[in-house]
This record gives structure tokens, C-alpha cells and sequence, in this order.
């Protein structure tokens, strides 16, 4: 295996997986931030087979098909073999319909079985859910394409249609044992009169074998529609007709999704088509009004840490439809041993929302649900009634679980932290909206909280280490981890950290906030710019220090505010090269950096919204940064295009972000680079509502500096980063930058 195209000059060796895992350092991630311009999507491309398999029978990973924010889910496995393959495992519990699986060739050979012979899996246009694979076995070579329907007739019953061409014998085998089944009409019928499948014209039923065949050639492709959710409705012939009509409307409608909401437009089309794949991703993982990690396994639920995430990338990304029907639902979801953790993460999710929308009515619509998480974080800390004290006498909150996976209650510096930080968020959203002795009441209760937490932390913090080591779990309880990921509790405190990261507690310019990144930076904790974790070897086929890219999230957003450009984009494109599936943009919540063969690594039940979610988030906030740098729960800072790949303005190249929602009202910007002329120019419409603070960057290709700015013939000051402070200006306006070599 090629470690590094030749593309990215780098004169010093290449560390191989095993030298990169054994390093406290991200060294792959170092290496790339050395490249001229930074960080690339080429440069972790190779380092890596791509992710593949998955531990369940089928072994190729799952590629989720449905309508969106349907109810029935279908699953294609990706090497295309087989439709609502079941592992029939206790982590893949929640799995639908009747297995369907492939065969070519008079030998019968699986489809996909051999990856030397296999193409694809490909999406059309390159982002869209219609799904090719090609496939050769002896004489027999087979095309396949499938997709979900978007036609509710079908939806409903989560029908998967497929279209096999080229030419070959091919075989759908229907794997339901010890029942009759029955064909009339074109259709596969379950014993209750429920069609399973349906088929065109040129298929024969072999009713022993529970089996249908045909000869596929240049003239006669073979149809098949396969349904997750029987129906006893007639169907009518299957044809091409069907099939055309069927796949232009799953076009259209993923099309007329697309072009809602803010628009995004880079030099890499690679990028482009992530984005878009993953908005896509994100609304078939939907079910009806409830956010899902996942589909087609146990991850098949709410959980508010990572859905929040799902949602506010909705909002961010100006599907704010869907992002206020998915929070009552969130909001309703709860576990005891996390109250206030989750109360935490409501609070912020709400904060969130409404600085993006200004969708008061929503608030007084739900207000005994926002009361209630409020009041949680209120009286968490148990007052004692008329003596201002805490029963634990520390003025935190009681102990709560260290995290979802691990019950062990601690005096949790995350649940004080975001508990904390949902309050002060809140009174700012109260405020703005008029309430202010509600505001008030919230703020007061902040400013009690914090003094106690940061006196927890100082008498928590280990000092004697470098750097010093943060705990979650406060006074002595937790002690520092080197390497993180050598152990389990290692591990989980490298995911738990990015939310301390988040909570508002600490200043991005803190020493606190330092330590903590320092810590994941320096003792293993990260690689290609994403959290790692230690795995329970249960679940992989070959154990090892492994990546769950998804709790990077706000470390990233920690990055960029604390402007460390090259290392946020470390995680950008090792996300985009190593975090998702080559060319279908899956994510899970956790991956194998080792390879299980040539052709691929191991993944962790995918697919996975919030895995989407923490792309969605990266590439937004290249783009436009709507920051509270004051911490006072209102956002005061707008940054446009101030964390963009230098590549991205080489000559010639135009980035865009259109309707973009911020905390200011929305913003687009279209910077287009002339290098060759010496300028770079910006066409920008400003928010509604002014920043205190607006800025914008032209990072330029090395080799390149940016030496003056100027709006309408007036000078700007612009600094050595290529940064102009454009606070005040309104509606549409042109800068112009002047560059040189």
C-alpha cells in the first residue's frame, strides 16, 4: 500500500499506522500543517486504506436508503449484495425487513464478494443517493444501481429499487426460512399476501429455492423493487417507465432539498460533494420528528449530546424547518443519571437555535419544557432551604455518571461546566427576548455557580504533570491518563474533553483551555486532528487505539476561535479523508485506524448523524465564525473566510457561502482570487442586525501576501494575516484586496 502520494512533496519519512498510533503526538497531523499552504485532502487520502467493513455478517458497511425523515428505513450493503442484509446481533438490534441478496454468474458468485473485481460504490452526480456499483465474475458483468423511493405510495413500505445491467445470469435470493412464499402479479408474497419484492419482466421464481433469475443483456435490463415493509396493495407491471419516473423524483426531490437553506461552493469539488451527501445522510437518518444516531441498529434513538449536534447543524446549515420539529422531542428525552448534564446540552442547544433563528414563538410555545431544564440547572445544586448552602456542602451539583457509557458517579466538572454555561447562554436568550427578571434570575444563579466550579478545579487540577492534567471527575477521583487512549477511562475523558472545551467555562484564551488542549495534543489523544478512544475489543475484528471523529467537534470550534487555523483544518480533511467512506460520505461513531486488509478498515455502526454533523459544523465555520468573545451568552464577533484553505484563493479559484444563518441574521460572501492581477476580491452581504465586531480574511497561497484592502476607493488597514476589520458596514459592498509575491 502506497503510504503518500507523490503530490505532496514532503522530503521527511512517512510513520506507518503502527509508528503513528505508538506517538503522543498526531504526527500525521503535524506533517500536514508543514506542507506548502497546510493541511490537504491529498495528503491523508493515501496514508489509509478507506473505511469498509463493519463487524456483522455481511461485512461491507450499510448504506441507509429512504425518503426523507421516513419512518422505514432500507439498507443497502454498500458492495452492493445484498438489500436488508440482517447481522442478527445484539448491536445491530432494530434491523427491518426480509434479507434480498445478490448472486452473478452460472456460478453463482455473491455480487461484490471480490474487491479486486468490484467498482464503486459511486453516488450520482457524486452526491446524490442513487447508488452504482459495477461488478465482473467469469463472463458475467453486472451494473447495478439502487435507490430509495421518495413517492410516499412506496416510501412507506421503505421500497428500494434496482436496475441491473450489462450481462450476465443473475440471482435475488429471498432469505425468509421456514415460510411459503408465493408469487402472483409480479410480486414475492409473504404468507399474509404482503409483497416483498417486485420484479419486471425476464425474472423466473424458483419457489424451492426461494429465488428469482434472469439473464441481464444490452437489451434487457432486469427490474426489481425491493420493500423493508410489506404491502398487501396491487402493484402495477414494473417497468422502465416506473423506474425512470420513480428515479426522477428522487432527484428532483433531493435536488429541491439541496438548493434550500445556505449554499456552498469551494474549489474542491470533493468537498462539495460531501456536503451535500451529508445533508442528504442526515434527513434519511431522521424518523419523522425525532433526530436518530443512527438506523438499522441500536443507535436507532435519541441521545442529546450528539442530537443536539445534529440538529444545530440543520439550523447552522438553514434547515431550521426541520431543526424546530426535532426539539420537542429532544427536549422530552432524559436519563436520570445525567440531569444535569443534559439539561447542560439542552440549554446550549436552545441558545444556539434561537440566536439563528430569533424564533421566539417556538420558546413561548414550549416554555414549561425550557422551564423545566432551567429549573434543573436551577436547583441542581440542592440549597438548602434559608442557609444559601449546598447539601454537599461544595456548591456543585450532585453526583452524576462520568458519561453515557460509564455509570460511575463523580462530581462531574462536565455537568457543572455545561450546566453552567446553559445557564449563562439562556439568561441571554431570556434577555433579548424581554424578559428580564427571568434573565436576571438565571444570571444570578451563573455567577453563584462559577466561583465554585473554578474553586473545584483548582483544587483538582494535577499540577505536577506537563501539561497539567483537567480532570472530569474533581478532587482526586481521576487521575492523569499518559497515553490517554492505554486505557478505557483514558479514553473516555479524550471524548468528555471537547465538551469541557465548549461548556463556556473557560476562555478560549485561558490557561485552562491551553491545558486541555495541550493534554489531548500531547498524550495521545488525537490523530489526524480526531479524538481517539480505547476500544472494547468485543466489538472489532482487530483491536487497537482507535478514532470516534464525532467528539471532536467543539476542540475544533476551540481551534478556530483561538484562530490555530492549520490544526482545525487537520481535522477537516482528516475527517473528509479518513472519517468517511471514499465516495459515499458514511460516518460511524467510531473507526479503526488499522487496516483489516488491503482494501479497507473497520467502522462502528454506521451510519451517523452526529458524524455528519461535526463535517457540517467544520466546513460552516471555515467559512463564517459567529463567536461570543466576551462569554456573556450573546454572540458580539463575526468572522467571514477566516479560516480557509490557502489553496482555496489560488488564482483564479472563487469560494462562495450564500444565506448563510449567524447570530447577526444571514450573511453571504463570494470571494473570488486574481492572483495573477494582483487582487482578491470580496462581494458581501452583511447581516441585518451589526456585529460589534465583523472581520474578513484573505488567506492567500504561500508565497503570496496580502498588502493593502480597500471598499469603494477607500482604504482599509488590513494586517499580516490578511485580515480587514469591516465592523459597521451594511447591506452589499465589495472589498477589494491587493496582493503580491
Amino acid at each position: 500500500m502506497a503510504l503518500i502520494s507523490a503530490v505532496t512533496c514532503v522530503a521527511e519519512k512517512i510513520p506507518n499506522v503502527d509508528e503513528a498510533l505508538a506517538s503522543k503526538t498526531d504526527v500525521w497531523g503535524e506533517m500536514a500543517m508543514r506542507l506548502p499552504d497546510g493541511p490537504s485532502y491529498e495528503f491523508f487520502r493515501d496514508l489509509l486504506p478507506p473505511l469498509r467493513y463493519v463487524d456483522a455478517p455481511f461485512r461491507h458497511y450499510p448504506i441507509v436508503l429512504s425518503a426523507p425523515d421516513a419512518t422505514v428505513k432500507a439498507r443497502l450493503i454498500s458492495n452492493g449484495s445484498a438489500v436488508n442484509a440482517l447481522a442478527r446481533q445484539n448491536n445491530w438490534r432494530g434491523e427491518t425487513g426480509v434479507p434480498v441478496h445478490f448472486s452473478i454468474s452460472r456460478f453463482e458468485a455473491p455480487f461484490g464478494a471480490d474487491l479486486r473485481r468490484l467498482e464503486g460504490p459511486h453516488y450520482e452526480k457524486g452526491y446524490l443517493p442513487i447508488v452504482r456499483t459495477r461488478y465482473r465474475h467469469d463472463d458475467a458483468v453486472i451494473h447495478q444501481e439502487a435507490f430509495g423511493s421518495v413517492d410516499q405510495r412506496y416510501s412507506d413500505h421503505g421500497a428500494v429499487f434496482l436496475r441491473f445491467t450489462g450481462r450476465g445470469k443473475l440471482t435475488a435470493h429471498v432469505y425468509l426460512s421456514d415460510t411459503t412464499l408465493k408469487v402472483s402479479n409480479g410480486a414475492v408474497r409473504d404468507p399474509r399476501g404482503g409483497a416483498i419484492l417486485w420484479f419486471g419482466e425476464g425474472w423466473a421464481w424458483e419457489p424451492g429455492l426461494h429465488r428469482l433469475t434472469t439473464e441481464v443483456s444490452a437489451d434487457r435490463p432486469a427490474l426489481l423493487a425491493v420493500l423493508t415493509k410489506p404491502t398487501t396493495s396491487d402493484l402495477p407491471a414494473l417497468d422502465s417507465s416506473i423506474y425512470d419516473a420513480q428515479r426522477d423524483e428522487c432527484i428532483r426531490t433531493w435536488e429541491g432539498i439541496l438548493r434550500q437553506g445556505m449554499q456552498v461552493e469551494t474549489p474542491e469539488p470533493y468537498v462539495n460533494n460531501a456536503w451535500r451527501s451529508l445533508i442528504i445522510g442526515m434527513l434519511e437518518l431522521i424518523d419523522a420528528d425525532r433526530v436518530h444516531y443512527s438506523a438499522g441498529n441500536q443507535y436507532a434513538k435519541m441521545y442529546v449530546g450528539e442530537g443536539g449536534d445534529t440538529i444545530r447543524a440543520m439550523a447552522l446549515w438553514g434547515r431550521t424547518d426541520y431543526a424546530r420539529r426535532m426539539l420537542v422531542p429532544l427536549m422530552d428525552y432524559k436519563r436520570d443519571d445525567l440531569l444535569i448534564h443534559q439539561a447542560g446540552k439542552k440549554l446550549q442547544l436552545l441558545a444556539h437555535y434561537y440566536w439563528l433563528t430569533r424564533d421566539a414563538s417556538w420558546f413561548v410555545e414550549q416554555k414549561d419544557r425550557v422551564m423545566l431544564q432551567v429549573n434543573r440547572l436551577v436547583n441542581g445544586r440542592e440549597i438548602l432551604p434559608g442557609k444559601g448552602e449546598t447539601r454537599n456542602g461544595l456548591g456543585l451539583t450532585p453526583r452524576e455518571s462520568y458519561c453515557g457509557d460509564i455509570q460511575t458517579p463523580v462530581y462531574s466538572l462536565n455537568s457543572n461546566a455545561n450546566g453552567y454555561g446553559g445557564l449563562v447562554e439562556m439568561a441571554a436568550v431570556m434577555a433579548d427576548m424581554g424578559d428580564a427578571s427571568e434573565a436576571e434570575r438565571l444570571a444570578k444563579s451563573a455567577r453563584e455557580w462559577k466561583p465554585r466550579i473554578l474553586d473545584a478545579v483548582e483544587k483538582s487540577v494535577y499540577k505536577d504533570v506537563d501539561p497539567p492534567f483537567v480532570p472530569i471527575a474533581l478532587f482526586g477521583e481521576e487521575k492523569p491518563y499518559d497515553p490517554l487512549t492505554a486505557t478505557r477511562l483514558g479514553g473516555y475523558w479524550d471524548l468528555m474533553a471537547p465538551y469541557l472545551l465548549g461548556s463556556g467555562l473557560f476562555r478560549y484564551d485561558s490557561k485552562e483551555t491551553t491545558w486541555v488542549c495541550r493534554y489531548l495534543q500531547e498524550k495521545g489523544g488525537l490523530m489526524m486532528g480526531m479524538v481517539r478512544s480505547h476500544p472494547v475489543s468485543s466489538f472489532w475484528v482487530r483491536p487497537g487505539n482507535n478514532i470516534n471523529d464525532l467528539y471532536t467537534l467543539r476542540y475544533t470550534l476551540m481551534l478556530l476561535q483561538r484562530d490555530e487555523v492549520d490544526r482545525a483544518l487537520v481535522g477537516f480533511y482528516g475527517k473528509l479523508a479518513q472519517g468517511l467512506t471514499r465516495d459515499t460520505f458514511i460516518g460511524a461513531e467510531g473507526t479503526c485506524p488499522t487496516p483489516l486488509d488491503e482494501f479497507g478498515r473497520q467502522m462502528y455502526l454506521p451510519p451517523n448523524s452526529a458524524s455528519n454533523a461535526y463535517f457540517l459544523w467544520m466546513l460552516r465555520y471555515l467559512m463564517a465564525q459567529d463567536w461570543d468573545m466576551d462569554y456573556d451568552g450573546r454572540p458580539d464577533t463575526l468572522r467571514l473566510m477566516y479560516a480557509t484553505p490557502k489553496r482555496w484563493l489560488a488564482d483564479g479559484k472563487c469560494v462562495k457561502i450564500e444565506h448563510a444563518p449567524t447570530a447577526f441574521g444571514e450573511v453571504s460572501v463570494v470571494m473570488t482570487s486574481r492572483l495573477s492581477k494582483g487582487e482578491i476580491t470580496a462581494r458581501i452581504t452583511a447581516p441585518k442586525e451589526s456585529p460589534k465586531r465583523m472581520l474578513l480574511r484573505a488567506r492567500v497561497p504561500d508565497g503570496w501576501r496580502v498588502r493593502s484592502a480597500s471598499v469603494g476607493g477607500r482604504s482599509l488597514p488590513v494586517d499580516l494575516s490578511g485580515v480587514v476589520d469591516i465592523t459597521g458596514m451594511i447591506g452589499e459592498f465589495e472589498v477589494k484586496f491587493g496582493v503580491v509575491e
